[in-house]
């Protein structure tokens, strides 16, 4: 490598230079503040563990977006996390070990070996919430409300949240009896809601008419409010546990009305499949074609630690929020003090930072102008005293 490429990174790695540092570092501060009003206690899992408890009890997605590399203590294999949830659910399981529900939030790097995105970002700073320990829709709703309140927090303006239920397909599929095989192209061609794509499959099955019909329709209840009307009517013959699912996706909508999001329905959203096993939502905003924050419920992710817990929460990315906010354009600007070393100025340079101020010491040798030091203000010495003066 010459000498000119040594400042290169990776691609889909970047450095965070101290504006936007600032800014990240506020935001986080605000948003995890809001997380304590609402009971979610802060935990910080590791950057790196071994890969089998890194990933268990996730789906093959993770695995492949998962860094990994020999410990060279011990010779296992190791991971660098890619998603933080699988780590709160494990502290959830096997620390904490409480009955009653438990509340977490966290917020770190993670590292993924592709960009979710064109040219996107494979470091993430992930900020999120777990609700642990209660089955009910009604935790669904407290995440999914939670996460709209920590996106208006950052910032964002004109939100749009997607709702489904992988259940409905899961209990559609079950009764079926697909194959894995068809079970999984179904489920591709239900994401790119290929109509001629998805009757070819259900053709080769040999399940009942009405429950081909009935996965065929998937790819149609998509739309407002009204879509939960349609879905009641369509599925009406399909089993309880659809009508459960309908129950708590209808009880979610009612939830988050009050808040003035639009809300999108669609039943052949099936992101994550392999990994949530009920609700699922996302939040957009105008103009970005990927969700902002996403989320949904998981329960039995603790099995494997020992405990199988409900659980459900969301995630987003710090950077991307900060992306899709404006600028405060507050020029972080200080106070320029002499380096004269005297008692009475050591004294009045400590009284100014123990208030908040930013104080700068010029250095000796250093004849920087005011402002290139990043200073709007200058400590001067007027009859004995030390006092702030605009530049």
């Amino acid at each position: 490598m010459s000498d000119q490429e040594r400042w290169l990174l990776p691609e889909g790695i970047e450095e965070i230079l101290p504006d936007e540092a600032r800014r990240l570092e506020q935001l986080r501060r605000r948003l995890l503040d809001l997380f304590g009003t609402w009971g979610y206690e802060l935990v910080m899992p590791p950057l790196i563990e071994y890969l089998d408890a890194l990933l268990t009890g996730t789906g093959r997605e993770l695995d492949l977006q998962t860094f990994k590399l020999t410990d060279q203590l011990t010779g296992r294999l190791m991971g660098v996390r890619a998603d933080m949830t699988p780590q709160a659910a494990r502290i959830d399981a096997h620390y904490l070990k409480r009955e009653c529900p438990v509340r977490l939030c966290y917020v770190g790097n993670v590292l993924r070996t592709r960009p979710d995105v064109f040219a996107g970002s494979r470091e993430l700073l992930q900020l999120g919430a777990e609700l642990f320990g209660h089955p009910g829709p009604e935790s669904d709703i407290e995440i999914a409300r939670l996460m709209l309140a920590a996106l208006a927090a950052a910032g964002l303006r004109d939100l749009h949240l997607g709702l489904g239920h992988v259940g409905v397909f899961r209990a559609l599929a079950a009764e079926a009896r697909l194959s894995q095989e068809l079970e999984s192209d179904l489920f591709e061609a239900l994401q790119r809601k290929a109509r001629s794509r998805i009757e070819a499959l259900l053709a080769t099955s040999e399940a009942p008419a009405g429950t081909r019909a009935m996965l065929a329709a998937l790819a149609d209840l998509n739309g407002g409010t009204e879509t939960l009307v349609r879905a009641r009517d369509v599925l009406k013959a399909a089993p309880p546990a659809v009508q459960v699912a309908l129950l708590n996706l209808e009880q979610a909508v009612s939830a988050v009305a009050h808040s003035n999001v639009p809300v999108y329905i669609d039943l052949a959203e099936l992101r994550g499949y392999r990994y949530y096993t009920g609700v699922v939502f996302s939040a957009f905003v105008s103009g970005q074609g990927q969700a902002v924050a996403q989320g949904g419920r998981y329960d039995g992710i603790g099995r494997a630690f020992g405990r199988a817990r409900a659980a459900t929460g969301f995630s987003t990315d710090l950077r991307q929020l900060l992306r899709l906010v404006a600028a405060d354009n507050a020029v972080f600007k200080g106070i320029l003090a002499p380096h004269t070393g005297t008692r009475s100025l050591e004294e009045k340079i400590a009284a100014l930072r123990a208030a908040g101020e930013c104080v700068i010491v010029r250095l000796p040798g250093d004849s920087s102008s005011v402002s290139a030091l990043g200073c709007d203000r200058e400590l001067v010495e007027q009859g004995g005293k030390w006092v702030v003066k605009p530049v």
